[in-house]
């Protein structure tokens, strides 16, 4: 017996590294999927219009709540001018829950609560990014940016 769990074991954590680099990734067609859920509120993709959330083409690698003509909350221009940038990390934990990340966000999402599913609708959104190839998973902003302290780059993120 101890033999055999110790073998299944064994099969879990040889697989886990495999596992934690796809949700780190992300599929990008898997995210398009869950991306429905999102569209009754956000546009993507070319000609893509504010909705009542922002569009968010372009929005990896930008600054949090600096996209043109949208109103964003103040919680979220808040957010954005102590130099959020929606990378990896940042965007997986406001999917995660809005309100809890950026408390008085307009966002009325619950969230996305398992890894995997934020992984791949931050992969479909990188698709929409130009920059995102950049490096700006590390958290720095993307070519264009501006630093929060200058005038906000577009963001069309809430």
């Amino acid at each position: 017996m101890k033999k055999l769990v110790l073998a299944a074991l064994v099969g879990v954590l040889a697989t886990a590294p495999v596992l934690a680099q796809d949700v780190a990734t992300g599929d990008p067609q898997a995210g398009e999927t869950l991306f429905k859920r999102c569209a009754s509120c956000h546009a993507i993709g070319e000609n893509a219009k504010n909705r009542v959330g922002p569009y968010l083409t372009g929005v990896y690698g930008r600054v949090a709540g600096s996209g043109p003509d949208y109103n964003y909350s103040n919680a979220m221009k808040e957010h954005g001018a102590t130099g959020a940038v929606w990378n990896d990390a940042e965007l997986s934990a406001f999917l995660e829950n809005p309100k809890g990340h950026v408390p008085g966000t307009k966002m009325a999402f619950p969230g996305l609560k398992k890894p995997e599913e934020r992984a791949n609708v931050i992969a479909y959104l990188k698709t929409f990014s130009p920059d995102a190839a950049q490096g700006a998973a590390a958290g720095a902003p993307a070519t264009g940016a501006a630093a929060p302290a200058t005038a906000p780059a577009a963001a069309p993120a809430q």
